[in-house]
């Protein structure tokens, strides 16, 4: 049913009439219409920008989800950065099994978690409580993939507090997924990122959810005067003027 959802949202897109007819769907149902059978609708008002973009979750995989994407020219995004490249790969090799190359990390977007201080130690001593209230989020959403079920469920029942080792802000730091640090230390692991995948264009830095207003407002405050302007080229630089 999802997947031919996607069929019709794509056929609207276009910006021309269509018809659709399905094992789930049938668009226009074949009814009387103010004296005539209607056979053809039209998406009102049409997307202002042709191809429209659409995003979707890699987490999941799965080879089927990477050729669904390919076959509609959808984007990948991850909210596990540090730990998906060979998510990136079967991306990368759905898109070439319909004969369209992609340099790594291209039509892909990654996320990554961040908290600035004076020091990448300060920062992991500071960020802890914010980064477990995210996975207790997330993690019961099957979002954090490090997460075991008997973990998920220590997080969700008080009685089982304890009885498990959950990942700490120290394997996500290591693993690459949350950049701790100074501006300039966040710069240089972006760099470094953006050198591993040549085709990446799209990075997408958030505080974790749960980071008190005053901090996040801090964090993203530096991170567009400091680590920012690292990344942008001429052309990039002369769009924001």
């Amino acid at each position: 049913m999802l997947e031919e959802g996607v069929e019709v949202l794509f056929k609207a897109f276009e910006g021309e009439s269509f018809s659709h007819q399905g094992k789930y769907y049938t668009i226009r149902p074949e009814v009387p219409y103010r004296g005539y059978t209607l056979k053809e609708i039209t998406l009102v008002p049409a997307p202002q920008r042709q191809p429209v973009e659409c995003w979707q979750p890699i987490q999941s995989g799965s080879e089927r989800a990477f050729d669904f994407m390919a076959k509609y020219g959808i984007g990948g995004g991850s909210a596990e950065a540090g730990a998906v490249e060979r998510h990136m790969l079967g991306f990368q090799a759905a898109y070439a099994r319909r004969g369209i190359k992609l340099e790594l990390g291209e039509r892909l977007a990654l996320v990554y978690q961040f908290h600035i201080a004076s020091s990448r130690e300060q920062a992991i001593r500071e960020a802890p409580p914010h980064y477990e209230e995210n996975m207790k989020m997330f993690g019961e959403l099957r979002l954090v993939r490090a997460l075991t079920d008997e973990q998920i469920a220590a997080m969700r029942d008080p009685k089982l507090v304890g009885t498990v080792k959950l990942p700490t802000i120290e394997d996500a730091v290591k693993a690459g997924g949350f950049l701790a640090g100074r501006p300039e230390d966040i710069v240089e692991q972006l760099k470094a990122v953006e050198k591993r995948y040549p085709g990446l264009d799209r990075v997408i830095c958030a505080t974790p959810l749960g980071t008190p207003l005053g901090v996040q407002l801090a964090d993203l405050d530096r991170f567009a005067k400091e680590v920012i302007p690292a990344f942008r080229d001429t052309r990039t630089a002369a769009a924001a003027e």
